[in-house]
């Protein structure tokens, strides 16, 4: 019951976002923020560094697959949080694609953008990366990382929390998405992170 309502209340926030808060805090992050938005932007690289090691992970274990040891332990728990990272990275793409949303601001290739154009839209199915604001990838990647790591190491949940924070201050404070692209990035990377970090693995070989 209490996810259910956590989702709930999730989907209700980017909706309300969208509606009250996006176009203010944008504007407001702009005119606070845009001089150190470099800043704010490096906050979010440490996302990069999770493409990499869940792309390295899923290599390693699946190199210990191939030559028949068991999925078990350390090895289990990084695959799983591969899966989740690697998941979450290519679902974030298609729902970017399906609902075309523009961005805060013009950043390539003289993207329509609201600080610039006052363009404030959805465009199902366009494609293109001046289409692509909704959910935020970045946020996204880090909350799937972050919820396979809460539920496969408790101690770290503190971290966790951190890591999804921060994340989102940098998008916002760096002008890079709107709010509601990172509620609705951050509620679809959990849900991928969680049931992943529960998912059963094919066991072959000896113990791991």
């Amino acid at each position: 019951m209490t996810s259910r309502i956590t989702v709930l209340c999730a989907l209700l926030g980017v909706l309300l976002s969208i509606a009250f808060v996006d176009r203010p805090l944008s504007l407001w992050a702009y005119d606070n923020f845009h001089a150190t938005r470099l800043f704010y932007h490096n906050l979010t690289v440490p996302v990069e560094g999770m493409k990499i090691l869940a792309l390295a992970g899923l290599i390693w274990c699946g190199a210990l697959f191939a030559s028949g040891r068991a999925l078990a332990g350390r090895h289990a728990a990084i695959l799983r949080l591969s899966l989740a990272t690697l998941t979450a990275m290519a679902v974030k793409d298609l729902l970017k694609f399906g609902f075309g949303r523009t961005w805060p601001e013009t950043w390539v290739n003289a993207n329509p953008s609201f600080i610039t154009d006052h363009v404030f839209a959805f465009a199902p199915f366009h494609g293109g990366t001046g289409w692509s604001a909704f959910p935020s990838g970045h946020e996204a990647v880090a909350a799937a990382f972050c919820a396979a790591l809460w539920a496969l190491a408790p101690r770290l949940r503190a971290l966790c929390v951190v890591i999804v924070l921060v994340v989102a201050a940098g998008l916002i404070g760096a002008d890079e998405h709107w709010l509601s692209d990172v509620i609705a990035g951050g509620l679809v990377g959990w849900l991928i992170g969680a049931l992943l970090a529960r998912v059963d693995l094919p066991k072959v070989g000896g113990p791991g």
